[in-house]
């Protein structure tokens, strides 16, 4: 480790504010890492005799989506980003700022470092494709690498409405919860009742947008205090079983390759059910969790994890597409080993070490976008949601379809030109001014 890095990481551990929740930090890089290292477990590339294979081990082996109870924490990053979110937006408030002002500083840092990712694909897809792979290849690949930013583009959603949000909760409650969850369960009603499967979609706000007010029920301890944490844990791990036992939706609680249906794409009840038995648990492990953080080491750790992990989350897909992409070159070397095998899965924990190493120097260039600051007059709010909403646009097509047509090999210009033009509308480029590095601050 860069002792420099770690020795400003230290500094800044031992100025932090008491009355910072340093439990909210490490979830935040906790569960992003958690993703990461799921993503990693479940790519399942392999070279035989016929050739190279691309296998997702949820369709490969289906006691594999089991894992995805504990592997799959986006509720906690919701819950977690609800928090902060209410901190920021309460501290805008008390210190009257506008909007604008407190939404510059928060899509900085969510939305920037997604653009270097994007040219990267742009540029290295054409490339690819001009020396020959195929274009379905690039396709794949670079569809399996963007994936990370439909979250962003969801995650937006929630930021952007941070002030109705907010006031709903401060005016109603648990109510800002239960009626967007009660909502979902009409939708879900609709779509596999009825079929109404263009209603699902509604649930990218409703059920996201119910557990981001998770957040806010405990920044203001209003929700699953003391025992009642173990109702929320106990209670959704009970609705999870019933609902993917007994009804239609699956176990798995990512998608799977060639699923009929999957539980987040749209979003379905069973994301919903997680969401309370992981608020539930957050809560039981908070004062075991700031206990352990009062530790300088450990809390100087996450305060250097934080101040990078989003562009950890953001490119490793990418990191994990040219290692096998090189292991391919050197006659797939390390995937021959058949899918789900003893052998196979021995490697797997070697091809996870790799890849953590291979993240470093990755880390080490493209973090310098994530600890970037705006600089100048925030632009309109208008501006700045006009420009995201944008962005957001361009990133969730872009996961959804990869860099190129997959046919003629040309880039996808329309969605690979929408997040720069988005970027350039908010004001999140060509506007701005480097900042001392990692801070550790809340989450964006």
């Amino acid at each position: 480790m860069n002792i420099g890095i770690w020795s400003r990481a230290l500094d800044l551990a031992a100025r932090t504010p008491s009355a910072r929740h340093r439990g909210v930090d490490f979830l935040r890089a906790a569960s992003i890492i958690v993703v990461v290292i799921g993503h990693w477990v479940m790519a399942a590339p392999w070279v035989d005799e016929a050739g190279p294979h691309i296998a997702h081990m949820l369709g490969h082996q289906e006691w594999t989506q089991w894992l995805t109870w504990i592997l799959q924490v986006m509720p906690v990053f919701f819950i977690v980003g609800g928090f902060a979110n209410g901190i920021s937006w309460d501290a805008a408030v008390r210190d009257r700022k506008g909007y604008g002002e407190w939404l510059a500083g928060r899509l900085g840092r969510l939305l920037r470092p997604a653009l270097p990712l994007i040219l990267f694909w742009a540029v290295s897809g054409w490339l690819a494709v001009q020396a020959g792979v195929p274009a379905g290849m690039v396709g794949i690949a670079s569809q399996i690498a963007l994936v990370p930013t439909w979250f962003l583009a969801v995650y937006l959603l929630a930021v952007l409405l941070v002030p109705v949000s907010r006031a709903a909760w401060k005016r109603y409650g648990t109510a800002s919860f239960w009626v967007p969850a009660c909502l979902a369960v009409l939708v879900d009603a609709a779509y596999f009742r009825f079929g109404m499967h263009g209603f699902g979609w509604i649930n990218y706000l409703l059920i996201w947008g119910a557990v981001h007010q998770l957040g806010f029920g405990w920044l203001d301890n209003r929700c699953a205090r003391g025992g009642r944490a173990a109702i929320w844990f106990f209670g959704g791990l009970l609705l999870l079983v019933l609902l993917t036992e007994s009804g239609p939706w699956p176990r798995s609680l990512v998608g799977v390759p060639g699923a009929e249906v999957s539980n987040t794409t749209p979003p379905h009840l069973p994301l919903l059910a997680l969401a309370a038995l992981q608020f539930g648990a957050v809560r039981m492990a908070e004062n075991f969790l700031l206990l352990r953080l009062r530790n300088l080491r450990a809390w100087a750790a996450t305060v250097l994890v934080n101040g990078m992990i989003m562009t950890v989350f953001l490119w490793h897909s990418t990191v994990m597409m040219l290692m096998f992409g090189a292991a391919l070159l050197l006659g797939g070397l390390g995937l021959k080993s058949a899918p789900g095998s003893g052998q196979w899965w021995l490697m797997k924990l070697a091809w996870i070490g790799l890849l953590a190493v291979a993240m470093l120097p990755v880390v080490g260039f493209a973090s310098r976008w994530e600890q970037s600051a705006p600089g100048g007059k925030a632009p309109k709010a208008l501006r700045q949601v006009a420009g995201s909403l944008i962005l957001g646009g361009g990133m969730g097509l872009l996961a959804y379809r990869g860099i190129v047509h997959r046919d003629s090999g040309a880039l996808s210009f329309v969605p690979l030109l929408l997040p720069f033009l988005g970027a350039l509308i908010a004001g999140l480029i060509f506007n701005r001014r480097p900042s001392a590095g990692a801070s550790g601050g809340p989450p964006p």
